[in-house]
């Protein structure tokens, strides 16, 4: 007969497991086990009674089925359930006891004694070490469905799931009061750390050295898994020095095309991967910097990869009305108007750019070159600027650059140089030689939103010129269909990354009225292309967008990595999965972008569905977006389950959004943003946007991460017994 007891375990008062203690005689019997059962789901109050099927996975324990996403309970290995359902004993049954085939009392008392012992931490391991292999099992289906390379990640993914949906607080306090440390940082590894826990709790018990059991399963070590999180990481991101274990992302553009040394410096000071935003700029520029890149890096043998984030459908303000071509000269002054330094001013030839070290206040550029062929130093240039005032300008010093000489020009005098300005000199005989300035941009156009204010978003610019008639009312341009199709009267909206904050008032087919609710004490800005967030309205994107798609060609034939915008649920990953396929592109790292609430409740299903391809594939943290989707109060808390996530997952994550922002725009940091970028050590890369001091960001971030390669990471290693007990 087959002798058999087991009972429901429990974990801080969660009725979630099964033991067993098995004595099987009849070998027909071995390994399997039918039972019924009532099992309480940890996020559930109650659920309806269930015949399951038990496979015996280790010596003396077996392990069981638990409810997947949907709440439904799979039955892929179950094909004998239907003789127990006609069991009377399965109605009615208590929540703590399970009532079996048939058994003896023996098998009854040794079945008490094991339930005597639910307090021991020993026994508490054990029995969440059974519902981690046990939501394995029920998982198994879904695994099989993960491309072999990631077949390790997938299964420690669900690991870490099956362990972050049990209350495991007072076995933490438990396992510390013992020598143990948390479980919370065994993301990474969860079952050789449970299984490693579980083995130094008996040697403890038993006072004696035990001999370790061989696991069945080699992949499934500490060892073998942390090298497996190193190699996706350096799949995706490239291997890293050996001082510095985090990688240095800088976004670029235009700037690296403008500026010779740029990306040369940058490698210097310790970029590894440069990122280019396909919402900006088009294939030609694109290519252009890509190849000073791959130029550089091969020159200086300073490997580098690139990243090219898909503009995604994100919905942005539109272009506003042409500005003036006007440069602003001005002096600085005390507080009393006196000048202390002048304006200093390049003048140069089109095309001869000022050397990156200079520090200058505006770049003149003049068509003719026997004009700037005339200047000397203390030479007197002279003009009459957009308000008619005379002004001048006298020569400090020249410079030898690329393309011919450049002059530095010093003015202690306000002026506004428009395009077309005529510039005046004395040459011999006493005859004037004129030159035109030229290229001179236009003034970026923007609105000034106060509170109160009342903004009107249209879907084009056909009313662009229409007046309000009062102060306080403006409008801008949103081309993008999903805004007008998704909002309501009473629904939040946010403008620039949160920088501005209002409430819908009215909404019709073309525009969208808004009252403003937060902005700066003297107003905020809010320009072109600034982004536009609906946190609480129910908005549906299409997976890629037709740019998007065009953008991946070109992408697959120059880029490393394709960052993957705004992904939502599983339907965007099957979408891009479809993509990569049609165009065989089975070695491009996917990075898959986390910028909304939908896209992080589901990630745990995303990673999942994108382990399904071989591609490399890493998660980019995008604090922006993120932050006004899900409040401010709560990113915090959000990255540091996007890191835990992704940790189980052994996918490398991306930290980015304004990392050491004031240190690269303004040249000096706040002190909050050293400790952010230090806490963005245990990802693996920090990514910093451009700016005028990008350089010295770079270096800043550098030194952050080298100082942190010989002390404790934030991290404690899992599971490691105190020295007290050894």
């Amino acid at each position: 007969m087959t002798l058999a007891a087991v009972s429901i375990r429990s974990v801080n008062n969660q009725t979630i497991l099964l033991a067993t203690h098995l004595d099987l005689s009849s070998p027909s019997q071995s390994g399997k086990l039918l039972l019924t059962a009532s099992i309480l789901h940890p996020k559930k109050p109650t659920l309806r009674n269930r015949i399951i099927q038990l496979n015996q996975r280790q010596k003396g324990y077996l392990a069981f089925a638990v409810p997947n996403e949907s709440d439904e309970y799979e039955r892929g290995t179950s094909r004998a359930c239907a003789d127990v359902e006609k069991n009377k004993n399965c109605k009615n049954l208590e929540m703590e006891n399970v009532v079996l085939v048939p058994h003896s009392e023996a098998d009854l008392s040794r079945s008490d004694e094991h339930l005597g012992n639910q307090g021991n931490p020993l026994d508490k391991l054990k029995a969440v070490h059974l519902h981690v292999l046990a939501l394995e099992q029920w998982n198994a289906s879904r695994l099989k469905l993960c491309h072999r390379d990631y077949l390790v990640s997938a299964t420690n993914l669900i690991h870490y799931l099956a362990l972050k949906c049990l209350d495991i607080r007072q076995l933490e306090e438990d396992l510390s009061s013992i020598g143990l440390l948390n479980l919370e940082t065994i993301n990474p590894h969860v079952l050789p750390s449970l299984t490693a826990g579980i083995q130094m709790l008996e040697h403890v018990k038993s006072n004696h050295l035990n001999k370790k059991e061989k696991q069945d399963n080699k992949e499934f070590t500490i060892t073998t898994m942390r090298k497996k999180a190193l190699l996706n990481r350096d799949l995706l991101l490239g291997p890293v020095g050996d001082e510095v274990a985090t990688h240095i992302m800088v976004t670029i553009g235009q700037e690296a095309i403008e500026n010779e040394t740029l990306i040369p410096d940058l490698l210097k000071k310790g970029t590894t991967i440069f990122r280019i935003n396909c919402a900006h700029g088009n294939p030609n520029l694109w290519g252009e910097i890509i190849g000073k890149v791959r130029s550089n890096s091969q020159v200086m043998e300073k490997p580098c990869k690139i990243l090219m984030d898909l503009a995604g459908p994100k919905i942005r303000t539109g272009d506003f009305k042409t500005g003036p071509r006007v440069i602003k000269i001005s002096p600085k002054k005390d507080a009393s108007g006196k000048v202390i330094f002048p304006a200093k001013i390049w003048l140069a030839s089109k095309g001869s750019k000022p050397p990156p070290h200079l520090s200058l206040d505006a770049v003149l550029y003049i068509d003719s070159q026997d004009f700037i062929n005339k200047l000397e130093l203390d030479s007197s240039v002279r003009f009459s600027d957009a308000r008619g005032k005379q002004r001048n300008l006298r020569i400090s010093k020249s410079t030898p650059v690329f393309g011919g000489l450049g002059f530095m020009a010093e003015c202690n005098e306000t002026a506004y140089i428009e395009l077309g300005t005529v510039l005046y000199i004395k040459g011999k005989k006493r005859k004037l030689l004129i030159g035109r300035v030229v290229d001179v941009p236009p003034i970026e156009q923007f609105v000034r939103l106060r509170v109160g204010d009342l903004l009107t978003i249209s879907r084009d610019n056909s009313n662009e010129d229409d007046e309000f008639g009062e102060p306080n009312s403006h409008r801008v341009v949103c081309s993008s269909g999903y805004l007008f199709e998704s909002v309501k009267p009473g629904e939040p909206i946010a403008f620039d990354d949160g920088k501005i904050w209002g409430v819908i008032q009215g909404v019709s087919i073309s525009e969208i009225v808004v009252s403003i609710t937060h902005a700066g004490l003297r107003g905020t800005k809010l320009g072109s292309e600034k982004s536009i967030n609906i946190p609480e309205s129910s908005i549906r994107f299409e997976g890629l967008t037709t740019k998007d798609l065009m953008d991946l060609e070109f992408i697959a034939s120059h880029a490393d990595m394709v960052g993957i915008s705004f992904v939502r649920d599983v339907k965007d990953i099957i979408v891009l999965r479809q993509e990569l396929e049609k165009r065989k592109l089975r070695n491009l790292g996917v990075v898959l972008k986390i910028e909304t609430k939908s896209g992080f409740e589901k990630l745990p299903l995303m990673l999942m569905e994108a382990m399904k391809s071989r591609n490399p594939l890493g998660v980019m943290i995008a604090r922006g977006d993120l932050a006004v989707e899900c409040g401010w109060e709560r990113l915090a808390d959000i990255q540091e389950e996007i890191l835990s996530i992704c940790g189980a997952a052994h996918v490398p994550v991306i930290w980015a959004t304004q990392v050491l922002e004031s240190l690269v725009k303004s040249g000096v940091p706040t002190r909050a943003e050293i400790t952010d970028a230090a806490s963005g050590r245990r990802a693996s890369c920090i990514m910093l946007n451009k700016g005028k001091y990008i350089l010295e960001g770079v270096s800043t971030l550098e030194t952050i991460l080298c100082s942190n390669s010989t002390k404790v990471k934030a991290e404690l290693k899992p599971l490691v017994l105190s020295s007290h007990l050894c």
